[in-house]
């Protein structure tokens, strides 16, 4: 899957979620996403970015266009060196929450983009990845 753009952005507060938003949409657009793939993206990585920020203390994004034949497509990975979740299966499930919201971040991101991956464990902070294809 050849790379070819790179951005990468931190998530310290509430401003860069925003960013994180707009950058996405603008390599949505570059990439040839129609209007609902690009509202599909921004919004997966709008929710894993306010996790990142919310629940990881901040972290970054990491903002990739790939090509693979003739599709292209963006790769998101969100990291953060926070808290890490001890029950990935639980914290999928729509309706779980930690926090105020409605429990349906995670689960909502994943259906979203064709590529789902989240590595964490308490403790060592939390990876999610996220794959969308035109």
């Amino acid at each position: 899957m050849p790379l070819t753009k790179c951005e990468t952005l931190a998530i310290r507060a509430e401003a860069d979620v925003v960013l994180v938003r707009q950058a996405v949409r603008k390599l949505a657009i570059e990439q040839g996403f129609g209007l609902v793939e690009q509202t599909k993206i921004v919004t997966a990585a709008s929710e894993i970015a306010r996790n990142t920020l919310d629940y990881g203390g901040g972290g970054e994004a990491v903002l990739e266009c790939h090509t693979d034949g003739i599709r292209k497509g963006l790769r998101l990975v969100f990291s953060d060196q926070g808290p890490g979740i001890k029950d990935i299966g639980q914290a999928m499930r729509d309706g779980f929450t930690t926090g105020g919201g409605l429990g349906h971040g995670l689960g909502g991101a994943k259906r979203l983009v064709e590529e789902f991956d989240i590595v964490s464990a308490p403790g060592s902070g939390t990876r999610v990845t996220l794959v969308r294809w035109k």
